[in-house]
């Protein structure tokens, strides 16, 4: 059985920095992309990061380039996104999700095969 457990959301402050995790198991994880998803009350679920299977390549959505960084470690079967410079707009459940041999342009939510339950972010002063 797959199960993907999000971990490490919380409440931060305007400009504070928050590390997610992800682990997995049940799946033979180094062959999956791992993205990460975020959904805010009354919103559309919307793309994050990825990263690839086998190069490690990423991608980020405009709104989070250059603050968010994603990696994964793939002897622990985990990926982690690390948040930087949070604003009140990046509050959401965040979400990770797995991609049977996906590279970086996996963007799309109907791309990936396992969902975790999501952590819940929240930016506030």
């Amino acid at each position: 059985q797959v199960q993907l457990v999000e971990s490490g959301g919380g409440l931060v402050q305007p400009g504070g920095s928050l590390r997610l995790s992800c682990a997995a198991s049940g799946l033979s994880f180094s062959q999956y992309a791992m993205g990460w998803f975020r959904q805010a009350p009354g919103k559309e679920r919307e793309f994050v990061a990825v990263i690839s299977w086998h190069s490690g390549s990423a991608a980020y959505a405009d709104s989070v380039k250059g603050r968010f960084t994603i990696s994964r470690d793939n002897a622990k079967n985990t990926v982690y996104l690390q948040m930087n410079s949070l604003k009140p707009e990046d509050a959401a459940v965040y979400s990770c999700a797995a991609n049977f041999l996906g590279g970086s342009g996996a963007y799309s939510p109907s791309a990936y095969e396992y969902w975790g339950q999501g952590t819940q972010v929240t930016v506030s002063s």
